[in-house]
């Protein structure tokens, strides 16, 4: 959900240039392809997800829209030059090293902690790689907040809208997405929260358009099942 999320709230340009980091499978570069016409490169640091990333942008044909790099996003800056994209999405590890289980699977364990990067250092790749002026999209976790703002603002990444995503109402915030604006002026916007299930227990409406589009909404709102 983080990705999808993520894919749906950030500002991304008609045409022009997109970077994902982390990238993981390219789920995110995937999805803006149906928002945008901009060329996509996406990059990741283990083998095995970047390889699954090609594949699946290959599978979907999308080979000349979206580019998988497998590589250091703290070094990318080098490869590429500064200041080289439009937007910037990054769904990053959300836990510092040494923190939660240590004895999980060492891929997930590299996907969820901090060992290839602090989040200084993920934030320092976005400002370098961002154009003055363009838009920088995270998710990150509520509990980390203070942290991430500062660490936008020390790069230069003027924080202008944030959003939490809710699990249900009455829940605490479990999900904080974050676009700032490299070289803005101070100016933020606090979005309405996002509230992922009703009382049902299902998603609700907004997600619902999110996940399957505004005819499955409609068809649920008949009394029709969702498949």
């Amino acid at each position: 959900m983080d990705a999808v999320l993520l894919a749906r709230f950030a500002a991304v340009p008609p045409r022009g240039k997109i970077l994902d980091l982390c990238t993981g499978n390219g789920v995110i570069p995937l999805l803006l392809t149906t928002r945008t016409k901009a060329a996509i490169d996406a990059v990741e640091i283990q083998p095995r997800l970047a390889d699954m990333a090609r594949r699946s942008v290959k599978v979907n044909g999308l080979e000349e829209r979206i580019h998988i790099y497998e590589g250091d996003l703290r070094d990318f800056h080098k490869q590429v030059g500064h200041g080289m994209y439009d937007a910037v999405t990054v769904n990053p590890p959300y836990m510092p090293p040494g923190t939660g289980d240590q004895n999980e699977n060492e891929h997930f364990a590299m996907a969820r902690h901090e060992r290839n990067g602090t989040l200084d250092d993920i934030v320092a790749a976005c400002a370098r790689l961002v154009r003055t002026g363009g838009r920088v999209a995270m998710v990150h976790r509520p509990n980390r907040l203070v942290e991430l703002l500062e660490t936008f603002r020390k790069w230069k990444l003027e924080p202008k809208r944030i959003r939490f995503v809710h699990p249900h109402a009455g829940a605490e915030a479990n999900m904080v997405l974050i676009e700032a604006a490299r070289d803005g002026k101070p100016d933020v916007k606090l979005l309405p929260p996002m509230i992922v299930y009703n009382e049902q227990r299902q998603y609700n409406e907004e997600l619902m358009r999110i996940y399957y589009g505004d005819q499955a909404v409609n068809a649920a709102g008949k009394g029709d099942t969702v498949k």
